[in-house]
C-alpha cells in the first residue's frame, strides 16, 4: 500500500521529492569529503559554477601562452630556449586537460572557445600585462606562476573528481615553471651584469601587484567563494592564499637579491605573518573589464590563432571520417 501510494502522487510532487533526496545525498557526500564524478547526480548550479571555473582556468593556461611565447626566439643562450619552448608547451596541455575536464560536465570545446572569443567568458588578468624584457619571463615564472600553484595545490583536493585529477599533472609541470623563472633571475642577480640587474629589479616592480590580484577580490567582496567553499571547489579563501604567497616571496626576494615594491611590507609578530600594502583594486576591475595594457592583443591573438587553424581542425575531422569508413569496410 505504501509503495502504491507513492506511485500516486502527481509527477511534479515526485519529481521535487527525489531531487529534495538527490540534493541531501549530495550533500552528505560533501559534507564527507567524497568526490563527485562527471556521472554521479550533482545541483544545477554546482555545475554551472565548476563548467565557469574551469573554463576560465583553461582559458588562462591558453592566453597565458602569449607573454612568454613572444620571447621564445629572443631567449639569451639555446638552453634558456629549449627550457622557454617547453614551458610555453606546457601550457597549451594544461590548457587541453582542463577544456576536457569541462567537457565532462555537458559543455563543449566549440561553446568555451566562443564565448572566450566573444568576450564573455575571463581569463586572468594577470596575461593582460606586457613582457618588456627577458627579466619579466623570469619573474613571471617566479611571481606568476608561484601564485598560480598557491592557488593550484588545493585544487588536487577539490570536490569534482575531473578537475582535481587534472590538476595533480598541472600542479607537478607548473612547479618547474616556478623553479626555471627564479633559476634565471637568480643567474642575472648572481652573474649578470649591474644593468641585468636594474632590469630584473624593475620586473620586479612591475609585475608584484599583478600577481597579488591573481588571488581575486577580497573575501568580502568575492560572492562566489563562500559557496565554492562550501561546495570543497575552493579549500583556502583568496585572502588566505593571498597571504600565504606574500609571506613565501618575502624570503625568497631576500636570497635573489631584489626588493618587493612596497613601502608597508613588514613582519607583524603578533600575527605571525608579514603585513603588505593596500591594492588597487579600481585596476584589478579595470583590466578583468577589458581596459588593460594588452586585453584587445591579447584577444585578438586568440581569435587569429583559431581561424587560421581551422584548416587543420577540418582535414582533421576529414581524416577520422575516411578512416571510421575504412574500418567499417
Amino acid at each position: 500500500m505504501y509503495t502504491q501510494a507513492m506511485d500516486t502522487a502527481p509527477k511534479e510532487e515526485r519529481s521535487a521529492l527525489e531531487d529534495a533526496a538527490l540534493q541531501q545525498r549530495f550533500d552528505a557526500r560533501i559534507d564527507a569529503g567524497e568526490f563527485i564524478e562527471a556521472k554521479d547526480w550533482m545541483p544545477e548550479h554546482y555545475r554551472k559554477t565548476l563548467v565557469r571555473q574551469i573554463s576560465q582556468h583553461a582559458h588562462s593556461e591558453i592566453v597565458g601562452m602569449l607573454p612568454e611565447g613572444n620571447w621564445i626566439t629572443r631567449a639569451p643562450t639555446l638552453k634558456r630556449k629549449a627550457i622557454l619552448l617547453a614551458k610555453v608547451q606546457d601550457e597549451g596541455g594544461h590548457g587541453l586537460y582542463l577544456y576536457a575536464a569541462a567537457e565532462t560536465l555537458g559543455t563543449s570545446r566549440d561553446q568555451m572557445i566562443d564565448a572566450l572569443h566573444s568576450g564573455k567568458a575571463k581569463y586572468s588578468s594577470i596575461f593582460n600585462y606586457p613582457t618588456l624584457t627577458w627579466a619579466d619571463v623570469g619573474v613571471i615564472g617566479w611571481l606568476v606562476d608561484g601564485a598560480a600553484i598557491m592557488n593550484q595545490v588545493p585544487l588536487c583536493r577539490c570536490s569534482y573528481a575531473p578537475y582535481a585529477r587534472a590538476m595533480v599533472r598541472v600542479c607537478r609541470e607548473e612547479s618547474f615553471h616556478q623553479r626555471q623563472g627564479y633559476d634565471a633571475l637568480l643567474t642575472m642577480m648572481t652573474q649578470g651584469t649591474a644593468a641585468q640587474r636594474a632590469m630584473v629589479q624593475d620586473a620586479v616592480d612591475r609585475w608584484w601587484w599583478p600577481s597579488l590580484m591573481m588571488f581575486g577580490p577580497p573575501d568580502a567582496e568575492s560572492p562566489n567563494s563562500a559557496q565554492s567553499m562550501r561546495w570543497g571547489i575552493k579549500r583556502i579563501s583568496n585572502d588566505e592564499l593571498r597571504q600565504k604567497f606574500v609571506d613565501a616571496c618575502v624570503d625568497q626576494a631576500k636570497v635573489l637579491g631584489v626588493t618587493l615594491p612596497d613601502p608597508a611590507l613588514k613582519w607583524n609578530e603578533a600575527r605571525g605573518s608579514h603585513d603588505f600594502g593596500a591594492i588597487d583594486w579600481d585596476e584589478f576591475w579595470r583590466v578583468v573589464g577589458g581596459d588593460g595594457p594588452c586585453n584587445c592583443e591579447r584577444l585578438a591573438a586568440r581569435v587569429a590563432a583559431w581561424e587560421d587553424g581551422a584548416w587543420v581542425r577540418e582535414a582533421a575531422l576529414v581524416h577520422e571520417r575516411k578512416r571510421s569508413l575504412k574500418e567499417a569496410a
